[in-house]
């Protein structure tokens, strides 16, 4: 593996998964693997899970880790290429980007969408640039329009916890105050369509996804009908992605909240979130706070997901 930044480099969803449970039952069995390498996360967006668990998952691995945040102790970026450098932005991406990959051996880079221009988004300008110009393999700890370590944890997450070979997960939409990117649902799909479970998309008329993510996944607009039977609850809001809607809030319809009594549609699912997550909006609390509630269990497995990247990563440099 070179670079991660989709399902796409990923040689086998099922081989990565399981190779990602044999790693959790002793994690620290590579720690010399990193030995005088080093690890720079950069951070263009806030973060916890990814910032703690992909640390941690480099220090396992006897790694030095370096992390940067853009917004804060750094000088601001200019990433438009042509632009007369005579406002707040001292310093280009394309000079500041060969630097540090000058410090590392590995560039981990967190850079969320930010809705002015689905063509930028879309085309992942920031952290194509790391991949086109460090030099260096290029790891994403969520991008404008994916996130697969988050992706490769659920799934992660999933294997533990199913009781059958194929089953049935359904990621619902749920209301949110805020405008969110399409990140973890475009990538959970795009995980999930590499498997062969029974896997339904539910969310309102207007929050349909980008078709190159959605490809074969099945869509249901009636979330009551895409619930039933379900061994597996995502739960998961963004924002509209089509047309002129692009990045807009269309609806916070409470009905869609993930509640008990949606849950007892399932087959005694267990529920699932990326977090952070805004309780009483997206889920009750006492579905959140359930038995069945598998959130912390996710949470934790991103440790492994990043670890079993950075392990396939070093391995080829």
């Amino acid at each position: 593996m070179r670079n991660f930044l989709s399902v796409n480099d990923v040689e086998s969803v099922e081989s990565i998964v399981k190779e990602a449970l044999e790693l959790k039952k002793d994690r620290y069995k590579f720690c010399e693997l990193g030995r005088n390498k080093t690890l720079m996360m950069i951070f263009f967006n806030s973060s916890l899970r990814t910032r703690l668990s992909t640390q941690k998952a480099a220090m396992n691995l006897g790694m030095n880790v370096m992390v940067l945040d853009v917004n804060a102790g750094a000088w601001k970026l200019e990433t438009e290429r042509g632009v007369i450098m005579d406002g707040d932005k001292p310093e280009h991406l394309l000079e500041a980007i060969p630097v540090m990959a000058s410090y590392c051996d590995v560039i981990a880079v967190r850079a969320f969408a930010n809705f002015e221009s689905k063509e930028d988004d879309y085309s992942e300008k920031i952290i194509s640039q790391f991949v086109k110009h460090s030099g260096k393999p290029v790891i994403s700890m969520e991008a404008a329009t994916r996130h697969p370590l988050q992706s490769l944890a659920d799934l992660i997450t999933i294997e533990e916890y199913k009781d059958k070979p194929k089953p049935k997960v359904v990621m619902t939409w749920a209301p949110h105050p805020r405008a969110l990117p399409q990140a973890v649902p475009n990538s959970f799909v795009e995980w999930l369509n590499a498997t062969d479970y029974d896997f339904v998309i539910t969310h309102p008329k207007g929050y349909d996804l980008a078709p190159e993510f959605v490809g074969d996944a099945r869509v249901e607009y009636d979330q009551d009908v895409a619930l039933e039977g379900a061994d597996f609850v995502y739960a998961k809001n963004w924002s509209a992605y089509e047309g002129d809607n692009y990045g807009k809030v269309l609806s916070t319809d409470m009905s869609w909240s993930v509640t008990s009594e949606k849950m007892a549609l399932t087959n005694n699912a267990y529920f699932m979130h990326c977090l952070p997550v805004r309780r009483n909006m997206i889920v009750s609390d006492d579905v959140i706070e359930s038995d069945r509630s598998i959130v912390i269990p996710e949470a934790a497995n991103r440790e492994i997901s990043a670890q079993i990247v950075l392990k396939k990563i070093v391995e080829n440099l």
